[in-house]
């Protein structure tokens, strides 16, 4: 069997038993996200459990390939691994460039997107759940400040008494049929909590495409150093054969002591 070096091979195999603990991780996640999200009414939730199993499945079917192949020294596996992380790395690349291009203008989307749905009062039902959602879950109210609802400021914009220690509260004072009604409701508004997690969530987006780049790179890199080992190990010694006319004669004494043989 052709020899690889045995650091450059224990080095192969641990990074991609690494990956493949990663794909299991991934699957691992998506089936829990099944579990608990089981009859929530969530948009794109089948389409994101659908990638997460594709990528999870493909991640540890290439990281067992390319273990498989170090170990066995299969030169078979190890193209096709390296196939694999050409395509992949390629892909990545595909991703990673058109949201780092998009990150800046980012803002100015989901700002111009947000405008529509104000005043909140008058915006359609979807968008009047999908705002009381975010100021239950963000502890805010309004989109840009608690005026997007006029005088129908909803239960969801109400503080607690423990937001109210913790001073995220302002007393809100209107009219409403002739009496002066008065709300405890969350100074901060929703759009700039989102716009901060959103982008930061675009941030580790691009961050882990690029990272999951180069370490295609690599292992495209060490896969192709392993195959080479492998080819030059199998090729045959060669041997050079002096024609026999390029032989030297033989010296005289040994024509003087043996006459019979010339």
């Amino acid at each position: 069997m052709a020899q690889v070096n045995k650091c450059l091979k224990l080095t192969f195999i641990l990074s991609n038993l690494f990956f493949a603990i990663v794909g299991v991780v991934i699957i691992s996640l998506a089936l829990l996200m099944q579990v608990f999200t089981r009859g929530a009414n969530v948009d794109g939730r089948s389409t994101a459990l659908l990638l997460m199993y594709v990528v999870g499945t493909i991640t540890l079917l290439i990281a067992a390939l390319g273990a498989f192949g170090a170990h066995r020294q299969s030169r078979a596996a190890l193209i096709v691994f390296l196939v694999c992380m050409v395509i992949g790395s390629l892909l990545m690349l595909r991703v990673g460039i058109p949201f780092a291009a998009l990150r800046p203008q980012m803002e100015n989307i989901m700002e111009e997107r947000f405008r529509q749905m104000v005043p909140l009062d008058a915006a359609s039902e979807q968008d009047q759940y999908i705002a009381n959602n975010l100021q239950e879950m963000l502890q805010c109210c309004g989109v840009f400040s608690h005026d997007d609802w006029r005088m129908d400021i909803p239960d969801s914009c109400l503080c607690d008494g423990v937001a109210r220690l913790e001073g995220k509260c302002q007393t809100v004072r209107y009219n409403m049929l002739l009496l002066q009604v008065k709300k405890s409701v969350y100074i901060q508004p929703c759009f700039p909590l989102v716009s901060h997690y959103v982008l930061l969530s675009f941030d580790v987006i691009i961050g882990v495409v690029f990272v999951l780049a180069i370490l295609a790179l690599l292992g495209l890199t060490l896969s192709s150093i392993i195959i080479h080992q492998l080819r030059a190990a199998s090729r045959p010694t060669m041997v050079m054969v002096v024609p026999s006319i390029f032989k030297s004669a033989p010296p005289k004494y040994q024509e003087l002591h043996n006459p019979a043989m010339y």
